[in-house]
């Protein structure tokens, strides 16, 4: 049994992973964002505490009280923040942020990695708690993609790797071995909506983790949401990379895709 610190973000994954590290005996200290993380969380873990955006000095304080030295980080963060907070960060939260090269996703994780462990605070693995949620390589709907859409997931997924690799987005809209929409801070419904707008249907969805994707931060994941956008704008076929990608409701997002004649994939990199 460990005490694990939560750091949820916005949507269910953070509930998830309580329910799931609960069962298995540990205890779970959840610290949400206020007007990002799901208020639900505070059912399902043993302690929350809320926190504002920025405020890096409280939330450091909190572990050695809360007697926490392993920690996840799970759930979206708008990377927009990012940029319009200045004037409501604390002293240590700017100092973080003046020593960083870059506002890179993983730039700042890193460097979030890097102070906790000052602390002597460890962030984990969170996927050794969901290992149910990530698929191997295989079709997972009736529908399979027709030869074109399959030779559309093998160029598109080259592509995407290689974005992802410059920490710009992970998934990669293609028609016709044509690039329609990348990912960079929008997200993946909102680059898939934008697509939409383009071509009107037909497209492939692809997305992938990064090349040496770190599996303690922001791990590829979907769930019904994506597959409604992508439904709603025209997509046809949405594929995913196998064993680094999380797929919530899974069943349901199966059914679905079923009931709209859509194929969901999951690929090999190789």
């Amino acid at each position: 049994m460990a005490r694990i610190g939560l750091v949820a973000g916005e949507g269910k994954i953070p509930l998830v992973f309580a329910r799931a590290a609960k069962n298995k005996g540990d205890t779970v200290i959840a610290f949400g964002l206020k007007g990002v993380t799901d208020p639900e969380l505070e059912r399902h873990v043993h302690k929350m505490h809320w926190l504002e955006w920025g405020k890096w000095h409280k939330a450091v304080m909190l572990l050695p009280i809360e007697r926490i030295k392993k920690i996840v980080m799970l759930g979206k963060l708008k990377k927009e923040v990012v940029f319009k907070l200045d004037n409501k960060l604390d002293e240590e939260t700017k100092t973080i942020f003046d020593h960083l090269g870059d506002k890179k996703d993983y730039s700042i994780l890193d460097k979030v990695g890097e102070q906790l462990g000052k602390f002597g605070v460890e962030i984990l693995d969170s996927t050794v708690y969901l290992k149910d949620l990530i698929p191997s390589a295989g079709v997972l709907t009736e529908k399979k993609p027709a030869k074109a859409e399959w030779d559309d997931i093998d160029y598109a997924k080259g592509v995407a790797k290689g974005l992802s690799g410059f920490d710009i987005g992970q998934t990669v809209v293609v028609k016709d071995k044509t690039i329609i929409a990348v990912e960079a801070m929008e997200g993946t419904d909102e680059t898939i909506a934008r697509a939409g707008a383009l071509v009107k249907s037909g497209f492939v969805v692809v997305k992938v983790a990064r090349p040496k994707q770190d599996m303690r931060f922001d791990v590829p994941l979907v769930g019904l949401e994506t597959l409604k956008a992508l439904i709603k704008a025209g997509g046809r076929v949405l594929a995913l990379e196998a064993d680094k990608t999380l797929i919530m409701d899974k069943d349901e997002l199966v059914k679905l895709a079923d009931e709209k004649g859509v194929s969901v994939v999951v690929i090999s990199q190789r």
